[in-house]
């Protein structure tokens, strides 16, 4: 589960991926578990969710280049693009609101962009989690 954002700017909407892994952590009681991955350029959690081992990732990168820690660390831990959950923000969604996608178009997202150009596909399963427009 990769939480894509803007590594030096947390706290900004556009950021929000990262804010939801933080989150997802604390819920799997890993949130002290993170670690820098010299390898990925990310920091990752190991984690457990009904019985599946679970990646968690926030690259430490700018988002327009987001998609190299993904796609290292799907070489690294032998990850297939479907087996890849994108966690990042909407424009077009209403503030809060959150939908769920399967592959497709990056829809103007320069994060999803740099995971489906790194990865050489388009079938990760997104999670958009709408921040609305200014």
């Amino acid at each position: 589960v990769a939480g894509l954002g803007n590594y030096g700017l947390r706290g900004t909407r556009h950021s929000v991926g990262m804010a939801v892994l933080d989150q997802l952590a604390r819920q799997l009681a890993v949130a002290e578990g993170w670690r820098a991955d010299r390898q990925c350029c990310a920091d990752i959690a190991l984690a457990t969710a009904r019985s599946l081992e679970l990646l968690l990732l926030k690259p430490r990168r700018f988002m327009n280049l987001n998609g190299l820690s993904v796609a290292s660390a799907a070489e690294i831990y032998n990850l297939r693009p479907e087996d890849i959950y994108l966690v990042h923000d909407d424009l077009d969604k209403a503030l809060g609101k959150v939908a769920i996608k399967l592959g497709g178009s990056a829809r103007g997202h320069n994060g999803v962009r740099s995971c489906i150009s790194a990865l050489h596909s388009n079938e990760m399963t997104r999670l958009r989690v709408g921040i609305g427009r200014p």
